[in-house]
């Protein structure tokens, strides 16, 4: 199958954070280059796979430095999404690691495997294929960028919403002993130790380790584990070959991470329907009774990336990398201690990616041409366990999805003049995925592989599979115009896509068939399982500017996307062999446009206030979105007299649908201080951050919709000479705001306005399990916490 398809490729803003410029964006190559080019004012980035100055590039970036990482306190990568526009980063429910990320409205929050991610998340330059995983901690990083608008050119597959760059520290060429250890409240306890040292004047080895561990923010009162607790252990390891400033370089890394936190339990919103199981006071507490399999989540992998200067304008680079994870995890949707509605679940991921680069630096005209491949295996199963009239009844799904990507592409820049320079660029994907899929149904228990005693009922309702190809070329442009060095005015228009596939959760028995005898044929199966690519357009203008001798820092943007083809995928309650269950529904059901604006500013407001060398700042960012749909359509039962009466037909439902996780307006502001104390230097700052409300689905739902709410966060850091030491005080939600970040949902509603439908009591109707299930994940509450660090 051939699926023509679009993607936006729009400019992305940078955040100037901290300080009189960016210190956050530094050189891919030598930190030390990048330290002095930011000291020098300029910000260098490579988001176009070759170092520029921020202000040249068409793409800009959010970047944040380890620096100001540290200041901010930021654990893990979930944090930055606070502070940077039209975006949104979060644990997915039940888990602290897996990774649900929205950008500009794009994005995925379903973790199964068969549904890829809208936002790409890199480490080092390597593509994570799934989200298990994916809420990276933040330790020994040279800096994270947030690449917002579609990235496909450059960056490759399923960024469509945009790309988030996680970049880790080169290793120094002098022995080198660092520290860090945080204590907070919840009994937070971190440790950090990093050390590296050269073994040659070409070889240096290195290794940082770190321990994790958090208490509880809430209970489980059924099996008293604590709830929205953190027992992680990770560590890497790197070895580097090639001298500073020699030709070639080798850096070979490993990493490895052993999550060993509780399972997330759900806050229900409802009482039971049957127990009568009031709702808790405690959002954080929860009664969820599955544990089995016990929650762990294990992940490692190896990469190389090699560079090699040719000549002077010629550069080869290669990425290899390897990548596993494994996900064991008990989610009790109901949040009850008895099976009403259980999903034991386990996840298996493996990639092997290879990516060379070539790339052309000369007086008028820079770019590269590259190749990319991806051979990646994504195997989830999971047991839906439901107490009905007649006692249990599960049903099992082993969901094994292969995908196969080749890839070129290019990308250049002609500077006609010193103001004007023009960008062309373009991506050619092949995408193979071939999907096995198997439900069956069991009577009285779990399943076999969940360790349960139910006995198989009759043949499986899927047994598929099948395979699908997918092609696409992706182009992209952009003007540039720069009436001096320190501004630039430009607009940019891309093209791209994330492939389709074949839904995991669906049944194969259900497929609309012809056929009067016998069921649906192979292919309409493949026909009612499998969905189509998204496309997206994206058109932008934007300046970028560096005004009053660099005390105001200036970036905007703004843009308008035609998004199509929407991939929307979902569970519902359904019939299965004619017993109620639980089935997957996708379709590529709409059509969505987004316009919006981004601003971010920075402005040194003072210096040499209060002493010599103080100096106050103001930072601050907005993001504003109209993400409409357009059209929207899905099947409903018709109630009307004639010949449709009692037969899905197909209804534009698109005035009672919103975009998910994708709120109206995003804002922070920052107020930092900075000013000599002794032979250092004291940091005192405090952030503001703002969202609108958000609808967790694109089904509006009072119980799990979080309306707009503010989050105050507030630092002190005092850093000794040269750094040999430092301490911090960190307050992250100071007002202790409860606000929720995902939720679970199966209760009746209008199957065209989406309203829930409520009982005599009152209280919504379940529609899978008796109890019914409407339960909320919420955001940290307050913390405060103390980190020191050393280093020699």
């Amino acid at each position: 199958m051939k699926f023509q398809q679009t993607v936006s490729y729009a400019a992305i803003i940078t955040s100037l954070a901290g300080g009189l410029v960016a210190p956050a964006t530094v050189n891919a190559q030598t930190s030390e280059s990048a330290d002095q080019d930011a000291d020098d004012g300029i910000i260098i980035v490579s988001a176009r796979r070759r170092d520029e100055r921020l202000i040249d590039v068409p793409i800009a970036i959010t970047a944040y430095s380890a620096e100001k990482l540290e200041q901010q306190g930021a654990v893990d990568i979930t944090d930055i999404g606070l502070t940077t526009p039209n975006t949104t980063l979060e644990p997915s429910r039940g888990t602290n690691s897996t990774l649900s990320a929205f950008i500009r409205g794009i994005g995925q929050q379903d973790p199964v495997s068969g549904f890829e991610q809208g936002v790409g998340i890199y480490l080092d330059d390597v593509y994570l294929n799934r989200p298990q995983a994916a809420v990276l901690d933040i330790y020994e990083v040279e800096r994270i960028e947030v690449l917002r608008g579609p990235q496909g050119t450059l960056y490759g597959r399923n960024t469509i919403g945009g790309a988030v760059k996680y970049v880790t520290k080169r290793l120094p060429d002098e022995p080198s002993f660092k520290a860090k250890a945080t204590y907070g409240t919840y009994d937070q306890a971190e440790a950090v130790v990093t050390a590296s040292m050269p073994i040659s004047d070409l070889v240096r080895i290195g290794a940082s380790g770190a321990r994790l561990s958090r208490g509880g923010f809430g209970d489980n009162l059924t099996n008293g584990l604590e709830n929205y607790n953190k027992d992680i252990w990770a560590g890497r390891g790197t070895v580097e070959l090639g001298g500073y400033g020699e030709p070639v370089l080798i850096r070979i890394s490993g990493d490895y991470t052993k999550d060993e936190s509780n399972p997330r339990g759900g806050h229900r919103l409802i009482p039971g329907a049957i127990s009568g199981a009031p709702v808790l006071a405690d959002v954080f507490d929860t009664r969820g009774g599955l544990n089995d399999p016990v929650q762990d989540i294990e992940a490692y992998g190896l990469s190389m990336n090699i560079t090699a200067n040719l000549t002077d304008t010629v550069t080869l680079r290669s990425i290899s990398a390897w990548r596993k994870d494994d996900t064991l995890t008990p989610i009790d949707f109901d949040a009850l201690p008895a099976v009403d509605l259980d999903v034991p679940g386990i996840y298996r991921n493996e990639q092997l990616s290879q990516e060379f680069q070539l790339l052309y630096e000369g007086d008028k005209l820079n770019g590269l041409i590259g190749f990319y491949y991806l051979d990646a295996k994504a195997d989830t199963l999971f047991d839906v366990r439901l107490f009905t009239t007649f006692g249990g009844f599960t049903a099992f799904t082993q969901a094994n999805v292969d995908t196969e990507t080749y890839a070129v592409f290019g990308d250049f820049t002609y500077d006609f003049t010193e103001q004007f320079s023009l960008s062309v660029g373009g991506r050619y994907t092949w995408d193979e995925r071939t999907a096995n899929i198997l439900r069956q149904n069991y009577l009285g228990g779990g399943s076999p592989t969940f360790g349960g005693a139910g006995i198989a009922f009759g043949a499986p309702s899927t047994n598929f599979e099948g395979s699908a190809d997918f092609k696409k070329f992706t182009p992209r442009a952009s003007l540039s115009f720069k009436p001096t060095p320190d501004h630039n005015i430009y607009a940019s228009f891309s093209q791209g896509f994330k492939g389709g596939g074949f839904d995991p959760r669906g049944v194969g028995n259900n497929a609309p068939t012809t056929n009067t005898v016998g069921g649906p044929s192979d292919s309409e199966i493949a026909d009612f399982l499998s969905f189509s690519p998204e496309q997206v357009d994206s058109y932008e203008v934007g300046y970028k500017g560096s005004l009053l001798d660099g005390a105001l820092n200036v970036a905007v943007a703004g843009f308008y996307s035609d998004y199509t083809d929407v991939q929307i995928p979902g569970s519902v309650p359904c019939l299965d062999s004619g017993l109620a269950s639980f089935c997957g529904v996708i379709s590529n059901a709409g059509k969505v446009s987004m316009k919006g604006i981004e601003l971010e500013a920075n402005a040194r407001v003072g210096r040499d206030m209060l002493t010599s060398g103080d100096q106050v700042t103001l930072s601050g960012s907005l993001g504003y979105i109209d993400a409409q749909y357009d059209e929207y359509i899905t099947n409903i039962i018709s109630t009307t007299a004639g010949p449709t009466f009692g037969k899905p037909v197909p209804t534009d439902v698109a005035q009672f649908r919103s975009v998910q996780n994708t709120p109206e307006w995003t804002a922070s502001g920052t107020f930092a201080y900075t000013t000599p104390v002794g032979e250092g230097d004291l940091y005192l700052g405090t952030t503001l951050s703002y969202r609108s409300k958000t609808n967790q689905f694109e089904i509006a739902n009072p119980y799990i919709d979080q309306k707009g709410f503010a989050l105050w966060d507030a630092n002190l850091v005092y850093n000794a000479p040269d750094k040999r030491w430092s301490i911090g005080l960190h307050g992250k939600n100071l007002t202790n705001k409860r606000y929720k970040t995902s939720g679970y949902t199966f209760v009746a509603a209008d199957p065209r306005t989406g309203v829930i439908t409520t009982g005599a009591n009152g209280q919504p109707i379940g529609t899978l399990g008796p109890e019914g299930t409407l339960t909320a994940f919420y955001g940290n509450p307050r913390q405060v916490f103390i980190s020191a660090g050393v280093k020699f």
